[in-house]
């Protein structure tokens, strides 16, 4: 078989094949290679849900910023790479940055946050050094695995030069860079994040 026999598939073309597919699946694309992450649980959504209160009780769905979910960053790491974080706060006028593939540039991005599920240790490394490298000024964390809360801030090229584990009991103060202030409650968020014993 000659070479030239041989179809070429790009890391997008799989992507969307995966999704067609598999309805509910997200598949992410870091380095050319695809992170694929089952349907959210209601855990996972209870998260989301208690984070998004606080963004929004401090303000940062109106003026300058907005709260949004599932909205994809442009990653620098390759042509076809980007991510999808479960929550992202952005610059208001993020429309003007939209960069294709319903991707948006990484610059309007303030704060992002996964919620982990079987892939917690994506989170924790791949993503985290994709987003250092996007220049994301913080990436939040919820292991709920571990229990945990990872707030990860000050991205120096492919790491974050900031990463502060912070467990139940404690309350979180984030970086003002988000555009408010905004402190987290630990143990509400990872109890959120259980599954119910029923």
């Amino acid at each position: 078989m000659s070479a030239a026999s041989v179809e070429q598939f790009s890391s997008t073309a799989i992507a969307d094949e995966v999704m067609e597919g598999h309805p509910g699946y997200r598949v992410e694309i870091v380095g050319g290679n695809l992170l694929v992450t089952f349907p959210p649980v209601a855990p996972h959504a209870r998260v989301l849900t208690k984070l998004m209160r606080s963004f929004i009780d401090a303000g940062l769905d109106d003026g300058d910023t907005e709260v949004l979910q599932s909205v994809s960053v442009k990653l620098p790491t390759g042509a076809e790479d980007y991510l999808v974080p479960d929550l992202a706060i952005v610059d208001a006028d993020i429309d003007g940055h939209h960069v294709g593939r319903n991707a948006y540039d990484p610059l309007c991005f303030r704060l992002v946050v996964e919620v982990t599920s079987r892939n917690w240790k994506d989170d924790l490394k791949t993503k985290a050094a994709a987003y250092a490298e996007a220049k994301v000024p913080v990436y939040v964390v919820v292991d709920r695995k571990h229990q945990r809360l990872h707030v990860l801030t000050e991205p120096d090229g492919g790491a974050y030069a900031n990463h502060r584990v912070h467990a139940p009991g404690e309350t979180v103060a984030l970086p003002d860079v988000i555009g408010a202030e905004v402190a987290l409650d630990v143990q509400g968020i990872v109890t959120a994040g259980r599954r119910s014993a029923s």
